[in-house]
């Protein structure tokens, strides 16, 4: 095959590969939300205790983390000193605890569907906060399709047949603590050089996290489990539900590392919808066309932002390959008048 039909495969084999990463992050993306909403609801397993699920989560990641890395000598950890841990990863733990913990218990109330619905909010959370830190400019066309975003939202809510107040609380204000937590990487992390993969991540966050729901969950779940004597671990439930978790956040790096991160934000929008229609269709949850009218107007703001965001990075990595050529140009144009002075001065010997 000729040079035009090897670079054809080359590429095909790329989009290939985007594709599968893309699959398998809304396949384990799925499974997990699904399989938490199983283990959560009252109404299927009923194992309402979000805490204890969650520390389940961490305590199993975090022993396949310090295997993976201290054992199976599998990955390098991150060289991190001790102000660094307290001051950068202790407080990402603390609002990624806060996080899963109200997003867990989100599941008790609320239906699948419509916590889908509410997580559009996400873009307008990550950029309000952004821009309160000073992490973002603010731009009133951003600002403005933002407001789009939460409107469309709001009509959904208004439509949900299922509306539970306590579930709405719990379920913005863990859209909050993950907003704070992803501009926080930023600003206490990559600021800093600092990047951790899933592994290394979870190394460092997940004890992080048990520390922090150990405090709650003392008050509020152990004395509830102390005495529901009836109930016996399930280690296939379990054990198969923490797998589907570490293997979620290997794929988000999966994703982001192969791909890039605005892949994922437009993945999350397809595997929305099927979750959505999957809450529908299976769960047999309501779902109304008000319903899904809002959730259509919220969508559209969050296809703008992406594209305006994909925009953005295809401006921002043009501008670099102008200034890379520039330099070129520059040190190329040096060359020659070096090569040029020495044959001056050659001819004048």
């Amino acid at each position: 095959m000729g040079k035009g039909g090897s670079l054809s495969d080359s590429v095909l084999k790329k989009i290939l590969l985007s594709y599968t990463y893309v699959a398998i992050w809304i396949f384990l993306s799925f499974t997990v939300i699904v399989y938490n909403k199983y283990i959560l609801d009252k109404k299927m397993y009923n194992w309402p205790f979000p805490i204890s699920l969650t520390m389940i989560h961490m305590s199993f990641c975090a022993t396949l983390a310090i295997l993976l890395i201290k054992v199976f000598k599998f990955v390098e950890p991150v060289s991190m000193s001790r102000d660094v841990y307290l001051k950068s990863v202790v407080p990402i733990g603390a609002l990624y605890s806060l996080s899963l913990w109200l997003s867990n218990s989100a599941y008790i109330y609320l239906s699948v569907s419509f916590i889908q619905m509410l997580k559009a909010l996400m873009p307008v959370a990550v950029y309000s906060i952004g821009v309160l830190l000073k992490k973002e400019n603010f731009k009133s066309n951003t600002m403005a399709n933002m407001l789009s975003i939460s409107f469309g939202v709001g009509i959904a809510a208004y439509g949900e047949a299922r509306f539970d107040t306590w579930g709405v609380i719990l379920q913005l204000g863990a859209v909050a603590f993950e907003a704070t937590r992803l501009v926080m990487i930023q600003i206490l992390l990559t600021s800093k050089g600092i990047t951790l993969n899933p592994i290394t991540s979870l190394y460092y966050v997940a004890p992080c996290c048990l520390a922090f729901l150990f405090i709650p969950w003392i008050f509020v779940e152990y004395p509830v489990l102390k005495e529901t004597s009836s109930f016996h671990f399930d280690f296939v439930i379990f054990g198969t539900n923490s797998l589907c978790a570490f293997a979620l956040n290997l794929a988000v790096f999966l994703l982001v590392g192969k791909t890039s991160a605005l892949t994922m934000n437009v993945a999350g929008v397809v595997k929305d919808w099927l979750l959505i229609a999957f809450s529908w269709s299976v769960i047999k949850d309501t779902v109304t066309p008000i319903n899904l009218f809002g959730y259509g107007l919220a969508f559209l703001g969050v296809a703008y932002y992406n594209h305006a965001k994909l925009q953005a990075m295809k401006a921002k990595d043009a501008q670099k390959k102008a200034q890379e050529a520039d330099e070129e140009a520059g040190r190329l144009l040096e060359e020659r008048e070096v090569e040029g002075n020495v044959k001056r001065i050659e001819s004048e010997d």
